[in-house]
């Protein structure tokens, strides 16, 4: 081992000063400035900015034009149902056949396969239960930006078996209401899609 290697003297004092983040006398801050001016100059600024609230029409916001979304599946359920009324398909004749009491018996045999109730669906018809279980299913592919009726033919093409309930609701609904739109867009496109109020 190396002997200890000894300083004659007295103990020299370092150039730099040590750090300390306790205490009052200790903080650091730049040369020439005050903390107390700058937080003054911030209170100043604000006071004398004034914000200025923009009230948006919500009619006006209505009656906007439709979202490219919107237009998109739009253009989809035109598409759609001109092909429902001139080539009659097989999948379409089942559908139209297939009654209420038979979507409800497809609904109550869901419901029986879930461990927990669905309690946020408490005020939704029959129809709209079997469309939004249909729009959650990811088995069937994304269901934004797409009509329900165009998912639900695609997924047959794939072979991946779409429930014929959800065609029967479809198309029940598409003829009974008159919003076209609203019966075509999945629910999360609607919560993607949604105009809010803003403020400016």
């Amino acid at each position: 081992m190396p002997p200890k290697r000894r300083v004659s003297g007295p103990a020299t004092k370092s150039q730099q000063s040590t750090l300390a983040f306790h205490g009052g006398a200790n903080k650091v801050t730049k040369p020439g400035t005050r903390a107390q001016d700058a937080k003054k100059n911030l209170q100043s600024k604000g006071a004398t900015k004034a914000t200025k609230l923009e009230v948006i029409d919500l009619e006006a916001v209505e009656q906007a034009k439709p979202t490219t979304v919107e237009a998109d599946i739009i253009d989809q359920v035109e598409k759609e149902v001109a092909a429902l009324e001139t080539e009659r398909n097989p999948d379409d004749e089942a559908a139209r056949r297939i009654t209420d009491a038979a979507i409800k018996k497809y609904w109550t045999a869901k419901e029986k396969q879930r461990t927990a109730p669905r309690i946020h669906q408490d005020d939704l018809s029959l129809h709209e239960k079997v469309l939004r279980e249909f729009d959650m299913s990811s088995h069937y592919g994304p269901c934004t930006g797409i009509a329900r009726l165009k998912r639900w033919k695609r997924a047959q093409r794939m072979e991946l078996d779409p429930p014929i309930e959800v065609l029967a609701v479809l198309l029940k609904e598409q003829e009974s209401v008159r919003d076209k739109l609203a019966v075509q867009r999945s629910h999360v496109d609607e919560l993607l899609n949604t105009r809010t109020e803003v403020e400016a």
